[in-house]
């Protein structure tokens, strides 16, 4: 009997560690257009057109703005990190460059170590109104609550008949309805 009580913490603190195994991890998200080495082969500069590109690859993941002849594929792995951020684990563009006629002229690689970092800007925009004090928000909605909601927007509101709260389209105490309060 004696063991069995040793054994007892050290189960709980195994089932407890196994959250945090590979096991229970999440899986890979895949997202955008994989293109293999193969798909690539299968065009041939000077030769392929944009139909042909269409065809075997599918739409692009986008064209360029300001230079529409240029396809660009992306596809993405992404994975969950800690504080359930997804995390790149790699990344793939391709960007097949045609002429004015259609025809593919190159096709360029590019994967996560080619990428440019760039810093996010920390300030902010100011907006007019945008910084409400503690007293603003407290009593900031007082005279907005409309316990009737779209109810009261239908025919004549609530009591607009004789004796009721009075007004029509939804005012309390307003129009030509009752007697108000």
């Amino acid at each position: 009997m004696r063991p069995f009580l040793l054994f007892k913490p050290g189960l709980f603190c195994t089932l407890l560690a196994l959250p945090g195994c590979a096991l229970f991890s999440d899986a890979p998200h895949y997202r955008g257009i994989a293109i293999t080495a193969h798909d690539l082969n299968e065009l041939t500069p000077g030769i392929s057109s944009e139909a042909d590109a269409q065809a075997l690859l599918g739409p692009p993941t986008v064209q360029e703005e300001f230079n529409p002849n240029d396809w660009v594929y992306v596809s993405q792995i992404t994975k969950m990190r800690i504080a359930a951020t997804e995390g790149l684990s790699s990344q793939h563009v391709v960007v097949l460059h045609f002429d004015n006629a259609g025809i593919l002229q190159k096709i360029t690689q590019d994967t996560k170590k080619d990428a440019v970092l760039v810093a996010m800007d920390e300030n902010q925009t100011p907006v007019p109104g945008g910084k409400a004090g503690f007293f603003q928000q407290l009593i900031g909605g007082v005279g907005s609550y409309n316990p009737l909601g779209s109810v009261a927007a239908g025919a004549g509101g609530a009591g607009a008949g004789a004796g009721g709260l009075g007004g029509g389209a939804g005012d309390i105490g307003g129009g030509s309805g009752g007697g108000g309060f």
